[in-house]
């Protein structure tokens, strides 16, 4: 059983400042975190841009700079928006589809200072923040929606291993991994692109349509091990790890110590102080149970601080 628990900071310190922006990764580094996780999409002129959804919307005022941009559903999408054109949005905190904040506690919504960045800005603040520290973040990327991109004319997968190449991360050595939802697209990076990263298969939910993969499947033992030669780890979502019990107890699903005889490595999403389930009292609880009893090997978290803090002496969750 692997004893190294890594925290990463889900959209850089995405708990106290807006989603992956440079001031959210500052923030995340300067918190001493393990790695930092970058969504990557891509625009109408072929940039990489750090971005968790496909579109623009819900993080940002394109609706008011771009009227009449949409496509059929009312959205913004990354990809019609050149670099150009995205250097002039704002940013802002993530707000829902009716225009109110998805957690009203965080920054406020209507301040937006902010801009989206690239991934080589995200890359070259990380390395800099490493240099002039002396510490050694990582970083943790999604190409998204790979499919929807191949779609649109866009082979992200390979775009963003050939950025990483370039900022030196080319092997299970260096401190980069990366990670998808769809594990056709796992395979094409490690089979056609021959990548040597450390590459993580994301487990959603079926219903969630994130891709063609079987979920419900790859929680299973014979589902794990169809993909244990394929990749080095499992990202799962937390309530898939955790079982929360009629009587208030709670307890491992199994699917970690299924992941670890085999000999992947378990990292789960994604823990936040402000949406614990009410079966968990606080931070300190929550990794205590994913640590001690769970026994994941890292947890995203948009309150990396806290998450550092519940980390008690003589726990599993000793830094790396």
């Amino acid at each position: 059983m692997k004893t190294e628990f890594i925290v990463i900071a889900h959209r850089g310190a995405s708990g106290y400042l807006p989603e992956h922006t440079l001031e959210a990764v500052a923030m995340a580094h300067a918190m001493e975190v393990d790695y930092i996780e970058q969504d990557v999409a891509a625009t109408y002129d072929h940039a990489l841009i750090v971005l968790h959804d496909l579109y623009l919307d819900a993080v940002s005022d394109v609706a008011v700079r771009f009227p009449g941009r949409s496509r059929e559903d009312g959205r913004h999408y990354a990809i019609d928006f050149t670099l150009e054109e995205i250097r002039t949005l704002r940013v802002h905190e993530r707000v829902n589809p009716d225009g109110q904040p998805e957690f009203p506690g965080r920054f406020p919504h209507r301040e937006s200072l902010f801009r989206i960045p690239t991934l080589a800005e995200e890359i070259t603040l990380i390395q800099g923040l490493n240099r002039s520290s002396g510490r050694n973040v990582g970083i943790y990327i999604e190409p998204k929606s790979p499919a929807w991109h191949t779609a649109e004319g866009r082979d992200i997968v390979k775009q963003v291993i050939a950025e990483l190449a370039y900022f030196g991360y080319r092997s299970r050595d260096d401190k980069a991994i990366l990670q998808s939802f769809d594990t056709r697209y796992l395979e094409y990076a490690r089979n056609e692109l021959e990548t040597d990263l450390r590459l993580v298969q994301l487990i959603g939910e079926n219903s969630w349509l994130e891709s063609d993969s079987d979920f419900d499947y790859l929680r299973t033992a014979e589902g794990l091990k169809s993909i244990a030669g394929l990749v080095d780890g499992i990202g799962p979502w937390l309530p898939q790890l955790v079982q929360l019990r009629a009587d208030g107890t709670s307890g491992s699903s199994g699917l970690a110590g299924l992941a670890h005889q085999l000999g992947l490595f378990v990292h789960g999403y994604t823990l936040r102080a402000d949406q614990l389930p009410e079966e968990i009292a606080d931070m300190s609880s929550a990794v205590d149970l994913l640590v001690d009893r769970v026994g994941v090997d890292g947890v995203f978290t948009d309150h990396p601080d806290r998450v550092l803090r519940a980390k008690l002496p003589g726990s599993r969750a000793g830094r790396q």
